[in-house]
């Protein structure tokens, strides 16, 4: 596997990699599982040649820990940090989805998105990086690589923070850190960078989500960093004349080369952005081409009609010549009657008002039900249906853009053309967090629960502060957060607890250094058959106790006093080793015997064996027997007799 990490690897004893996801500029990625919380996290491992660099190091783990603090729905949260193998690692929120680099290159060639959706996806992007803004953190390396859009259409951000690591290395390598084509003019020439900065790198995934390509391209980063800085974009709408004149306008706004002259801050950008969705016209019909008409004959001319004129027979010469023939006038024509006429203007002026009621009144259309729709999408299927379309915003706990009413309600019908009225939400509202630390647990949940937040305990061992106090809280106490947001509190546990471990059995010495982490009480007790020192119980036997708890041991020692071993019947030697091995001193006397079989035999002893427990390191004295031949029947009366003698032995 690239980057040196195989599948089933387990990464700080605690992440066990599934799979590899990519390789980026600073690190390689993977899919892996969190072995203590059960959970998939995306783990991002530095390059090794970024691990010898003790400066980049210590800045990667600094804003490591600083975008561990940043927990929002658009941002991919950061778990953890930590080393592996010499280099750095940092665990993060595994999201299932897609980058946005995939969606817009998913065709060949790229296919701009819809505005609406464009618009949609930049403002949730825009609400991640007003959220990490608000708290001083900035991303500095804003590209669709870094945006992901899971399965409900909800975009996140990653490495937020995280690219800020890079800054040593730019200074050392002459490398510009970030993606060229994403770049702000400020960054390609070094200057300070600023949350504009971000501005303008969101502007330009807004130009290509909307056109399908990104402004400035060319053969290497340093051409492109140059054309960033000096070069003109296109007008997005040469390129996609879906594109609105007002949308345009938020686009080139974002994309000045001066920072002063861009958005003030996320807030100004999400405006201008929702002002221009709201005019993004419905997609139009487009009507068919009206086929061309072929060649009529042209009508014959018609011009004013002929006079009629009557026609009599010719008359006869002579007597037309005897006298002139006048015609009888001729009668005068009927009288037409006037009610038809009158019926029939009547007809017409009744056919002439229906068809103006039927052309002047607006046709019934069913309303689209839009509720929880987001503003984009709602306006949209509104207007697709011939409605206008008003917006108005208020504080809610539903996602910011989403339609919580509607006016007509949907499945209602209304005039086609008629005004809907969406109220949409504009997200919690912003109030200070208070500040809970120190504070007991309950009493800190009741205050942030009242101020409208939500919580997330978490319990830390801790030697100085009491059990059940805050000891820390983020966002910090004062600061500004959306009411909704999550407050996560550090709640004393008290002193850390560690198991205690089973030493009986071992030695004081033994039991000493396995409970090292403990406060440790001996006390002796006599045992007749333990070696002395030998830890006979502890309290308490099992279990957790915090660091430092008292743990007592009851160790061996030799008991003083002991009962006396029964010696009568024994050699002498063997006699003296017993009494002296049980811690006794011993005197020996002789005693006089018939028999040369009890000749150094121990005949008697004091004190007896039956005489119950003596001090050790008493005297015990044993009379031992001693035969004497009988005397000779003609005794040496020169000869001297010996007296008796006894003789004392020390203890061992």
């Amino acid at each position: 596997m690239r980057g040196g990490i195989e599948v089933d690897a387990v990464v700080d004893e605690r992440y066990q990699v599934v799979a590899h996801l990519g390789s980026g500029g600073m690190a390689e990625v993977y899919c892996a599982t969190d072995l203590q919380l059960g959970r998939k996290v995306a783990l991002k491992v530095l390059h090794e040649r970024f691990a010898a660099d003790e400066e980049f190091v210590e800045r990667f783990k600094r804003e490591a820990s600083s975008a561990a603090g940043l927990q929002h729905q658009h941002l991919v949260a950061v778990y953890d940090r930590g080393q592996q193998d010499g280099t750095s690692y940092i665990a993060m929120e595994y999201v299932a989805g897609r980058t946005l680099k995939q969606i817009v290159a998913e065709t060949d060639p790229p296919t701009p998105l819809a505005p609406a959706r464009a618009v949609d996806l930049t403002v949730q992007i825009l609400r991640g990086a007003r959220f990490a803004h608000r708290r001083g953190v900035i991303h500095r390396d804003f590209k669709p690589q870094n945006v992901i859009v899971d399965d409900e259409g909800r975009a996140k951000v990653t490495d937020f923070g995280i690219a800020r690591a890079g800054a040593s290395d730019m200074t050392q390598t002459g490398s510009i850190m970030g993606t060229a084509q994403y770049l702000s003019p400020e960054q390609a020439q070094g200057h300070a960078v600023t949350a504009r900065s971000d501005l303008y790198s969101i502007g330009i995934i807004l130009y290509e989500l909307l056109t399908g390509r990104v402004p400035f391209e060319a053969d290497s980063a340093v051409t492109i960093a140059l054309k960033q800085v000096s070069e003109e974009p296109v007008a997005p709408s040469r390129i996609n004349p879906a594109v609105t004149p007002e949308l345009e306008s938020v686009v080139l706004r974002a994309l000045m080369k001066d920072p002063r002259e861009r958005f003030a801050d996320a807030d100004e950008f999400i405006a201008a952005l929702e002002a221009a969705a709201s005019r993004i016209p419905s997609p139009a019909a487009i009507a068919p081409a009206q086929a061309g008409a072929g060649p009529t004959a042209a009508p014959a001319p018609v011009g004013p009609p002929a006079p009629l004129t009557g026609v009599y027979p010719p008359s006869p010469p002579d007597r037309q010549r005897e006298r002139e023939v006048v015609p009888p006038p001729p009668p005068p024509p009927p009288r037409r009657k006037r009610w038809p006429w009158l019926l029939l203007g009547a007809l017409a002026l009744i056919g002439l008002i229906l068809l103006l009621v039927s052309v002047l009144t607006p046709t019934r259309v069913q309303v689209p039900a839009v509720v929880g729709s987001s503003i984009s999408v709602a306006a949209q299927r509104l207007q697709d249906e011939g409605f206008e379309v008003v917006s108005v915003r208020e504080n809610s706990e539903q996602p910011r853009n989403a339609v919580i009413r509607q006016d007509p309600g949907g499945g209602e019908s209304a005039d086609e053309g008629s005004r809907v009225t969406i109220v949409v939400s504009d997200g919690p509202s912003i109030t200070d967090v208070p500040n809970v630390v120190g504070d007991g647990r309950n009493e800190a949940r009741r205050e942030l629960s009242a101020a409208g937040f939500k919580i997330d305990e978490q319990p830390v061992a801790s030697d100085s502060v009491r059990i059940n106090r805050v000891i820390s809280q983020s966002p910090d106490g004062g600061s500004l957060a959306e009411r909704g947001e999550v407050v996560r509190i550090e709640v004393s546990s008290g002193p850390e607890r560690l198991p205690v471990p089973d030493v009986t059995g071992k030695s004081e010495d033994a039991a000493r250094t396995a409970l090292q982490a403990f406060r440790v009480v001996v006390q002796s007790k006599e045992d007749d058959e333990a070696e002395p020192g030998t830890v006979l119980a502890q309290k308490p036997a099992r279990g957790n106790l915090p660091r430092g708890g008292t743990v007592t041991l009851s160790v061996a020692v030799e008991p003083s006093q002991v009962s006396v071993p029964d010696v009568v019947g024994r050699s002498q030697n063997s006699a003296t080793k017993t009494l002296s091995g049980a811690g006794f001193e011993v005197e020996v006397e002789e005693q006089a015997v018939d028999s040369p079989d009890e000749d150094g035999i121990v005949q008697k002893q004091s004190p007896g064996s039956r005489g119950g427990k003596v001090e050790r390191g008493s005297t015990v004295t044993i009379s031992v027997g001693r035969f004497d031949p009988p005397p000779n029947p003609e005794p040496d009366a020169g000869t001297p007799t010996t007296p008796a003698t006894t003789t004392t032995t020390p203890a061992n």
